[in-house]
């Protein structure tokens, strides 16, 4: 494992806006834990704000006394570890949801509140999403912007179903209609991401009172070249400027560190990024998909002459080089070698089927390895990501079976042409 040491620096501001009488969001900036929160509550009777107070402090309580599991991922991010993180930040939301849920029940004027919860909890150069709602984070990284949060909205479900147009969303009724929020009932489902921490990445985390007035589109243009401190200012004046019907937060978080020493890190998460984009079987996938993919992903070192998978045996894991080579050699001659970015057993996220060939380290290797058990769970998760891979699949077998009819029929060819000369030969 690398030693990287990468820092954090956050700034929030929230506004009640040019509409509302009260400001029912919440943030929080806790730099030293780690966890930054943008919290946007509903109810009357200033329960909203009760809500989203209640959600960010229970969250909190709950990743200050087991901070350590975060700590943890970010010094070996293992299968393990990474599924303790996210966990962690799972159970915490649906503590305040099931604390929001009780005082509801036992206070009439605070009955069906609730609210939306996002937050960014950093481990070391890992950092922990958690979502529920219409709060979302976006990720600004080499000169380009990304959504990691999908939106639980009935619209949101509308577009994504295929029902309804980009346009029909924008000028929907139902726009605002959320479909899970924390506190309405006594659990929620918690979406989780685990994402790689880069120095210069700049994490932006909202409420719907700023993205409703901000395309995605819009948001690297107007977050680049400003300084973080003055950004959550420039992001709630823009909204205010085009109308402020809504309460505003704003919580910027830019990750920073020593770039010599973090260089190897970085390089390695760019180069597994890089390579995931160019295996057929992701090239649907959006970024944020993407990042879920890596986030089941570990990584092996090999020295050289080690088998990393051998012919004949049964294996259900996808390989990628990210540093080094490595030789495929069936019956014992080598037939290819595969440099960074290439990739082998792919066939293994399908069934255990016996490998068709050995793959052996000719030089210290490292890999990125994903196992089918975990992107089966993954899939099932994300039933979007799931179509999206098994058609990459059915055009990864379509491209193999062109390929292979072209070759017998070249095949077929060629005997025919051996067949018709032969007697001839033989006189």
């Amino acid at each position: 494992m690398f030693a990287v040491a990468l820092t954090t620096e956050a700034f929030g501001l929230t506004d009640v806006g040019r509409k509302r009488q009260h400001n029912e969001d919440a943030m929080l900036v806790d730099a030293p834990l780690g966890l930054y929160v943008v919290a946007d509550g509903m109810g009357g009777h200033a329960a909203g704000e009760v809500a989203s107070n209640r959600a960010t402090e229970v969250v909190k309580q709950h990743i200050t006394a087991n901070k350590h599991l975060l700590k943890d991922l970010g010094i070996n991010p293992t299968a393990d570890s990474r599924s303790a993180a996210a966990a962690l930040v799972e159970v915490a939301v649906q503590r305040a949801c099931a604390d929001i849920y009780r005082t509801a029940m036992t206070d009439s004027t605070k009955r069906g509140m609730g609210t939306t919860f996002v937050c960014l909890a950093v481990g070391g150069n890992k950092g922990v999403i958690g979502h529920v709602g219409d709060s979302r984070v976006y990720l600004v990284r080499h000169g380009q912007c990304h959504r990691l949060t999908e939106d639980h909205t009935l619209v949101a479900a509308q577009l994504k179903a295929g029902t309804i147009t980009k346009e029909q969303a924008a000028t929907s009724q139902y726009r605002n209609v959320i479909t899970r929020a924390v506190g309405i009932q006594e659990s929620v489902q918690v979406d989780t991401l685990i994402v790689d921490l880069m120095p210069g990445d700049m994490f932006v985390l909202c409420s719907d009172g700023l993205h409703g007035y901000v395309e995605d589109e819009e948001m690297l243009p107007l977050v680049s070249g400003m300084a973080p401190a003055d950004l959550p200012k420039r992001l709630i004046d823009i909204a205010n400027e085009r109308g402020g019907k809504d309460n505003i937060t704003a919580v910027v978080v830019k990750v920073a560190g020593d770039s010599a020493m973090a260089s190897e890190e970085t390089s390695e998460a760019q180069s597994r990024m890089e390579a995931l984009r160019k295996i057929p079987l992701f090239r649907h996938l959006t970024y944020k998909e993407q990042t879920a993919v890596l986030s089941i992903a570990t990584t092996r070192t090999y020295p050289a002459g080690r088998e990393i998978v051998v012919e004949g045996q049964p294996g259900e894991e996808l390989f990628v080089v990210i540093r080094g080579r490595v030789a495929i050699e069936k019956n014992g001659v080598e037939i290819a070698e595969l440099r960074s970015g290439g990739h082998f057993g792919e066939m293994g996220l399908i069934d255990n089927a016996p490998r068709s060939a050995t793959v052996r380290a000719t030089e210290p290797t490292r890999t990125m390895v994903i196992s089918r058990p975990d992107l089966m769970g993954l899939m099932k998760r994300e039933s979007i990501l799931a179509v999206k891979m098994l058609w990459s699949f059915v055009q990864v077998l379509s491209d193999r079976l062109r390929a292979t009819n072209s070759e017998l029929s070249e095949a077929r060819q060629e005997l025919a042409v051996a067949q018709a000369i032969q007697p001839f030969a033989e006189e």
